[in-house]
């Protein structure tokens, strides 16, 4: 079995582009290849009961539940807007990522 490959990757700033969350911003903390999902900092955060302890004593933590990874882009620094993203070989022979609407490298982060 092949490994999946999505443009991407952990550290990327993303903005998503459907569903409830629609417009949100953050960093992706994981990518869940098997699941084609991405981990977003602060984005689709809900609260989930879990029995009082010591340590929940409220009895209910704040979890952040993955987003499909089709419904988010990655965010172009220089124009601020999503964008689509691909891959080209550097004039030394290394492949990166670039936007290609503004042409821009990807920060590698």
């Amino acid at each position: 079995m092949t490994q999946k490959r999505f443009k991407v990757k952990k550290g990327d700033t993303v903005q998503v582009i459907a569903g409830a969350r629609k417009g949100m911003r953050g960093v992706v903390e994981k990518v869940l290849l098997d699941d084609a999902k991405v981990i977003v900092k602060d984005v689709n955060v809900v609260k989930r009961n879990v029995k009082i302890s010591e340590a929940n004593p409220e009895g209910f933590i704040q979890k952040t539940l993955p987003l499909p990874i089709s419904n988010v882009s990655i965010v172009d620094p220089s124009s601020d807007k999503p964008g689509k993203v691909g891959y080209r070989f550097a004039a030394d022979g290394a492949k990166e990522r670039y936007f290609k609407k503004t042409n821009n490298v990807v920060a590698v982060s």
